[in-house]
């Protein structure tokens, strides 16, 4: 298994993967919206995409990171947005050698670090924690939504 960066020659692997990780978190299946998203993505290069291939090259899951800013530390930090695996190779350890080849395109980046959010019932939470993610407890996040108006 190894990992790399994603381009556009990875579009259409990685837009099923996409797909199904949208899928997951229950929203419609939409090919044509996860290939538009994800060549956007790669086009502008606005976000930090890093695949995990097995033996034949077959995409096996992602991680997709966006750069952001800390004010407070004057540095970059990485939002962790995605993190997907192909149900076929679940438990293979393929989320952790993404995640692991996430703080490693961080520290090359010379980044405050990386910062994700989960559902509280992820069972990744475990990889998590096994893999030194803090989760945070002193502070509270917010969302803001223009729906919240109505």
């Amino acid at each position: 298994m190894e990992t790399r960066q994603a381009n556009k020659f990875d579009l259409q692997q990685l837009a099923k993967l996409f797909n199904q990780y949208r899928i997951f978190y229950k929203q419609e299946s939409d090919i044509d919206g996860a290939v538009n998203f994800i060549s956007e993505r790669l086009r502008l290069n606005d976000s930090y995409i890093i695949i995990a291939l097995n033996d034949s090259n077959a995409v096996t899951g992602f991680t997709q990171l966006y750069p952001s800013y800390s004010s407070v530390s004057m540095q970059r930090t990485y939002i962790l947005n995605d993190l997907f695996v192909d149900e076929n190779f679940r438990k293979k350890g393929v989320g952790e050698i993404l995640l692991n080849a996430a703080k490693q395109f961080a520290n090359t980046q010379n980044s405050k670090g990386l910062t994700l959010e989960t559902d509280c019932n992820n069972p990744a939470q475990h990889l998590y924690e096994r893999l030194k993610w803090k989760k945070d407890t002193t502070v509270l996040h917010y969302t803001w939504m223009p729906e919240y108006e109505d």
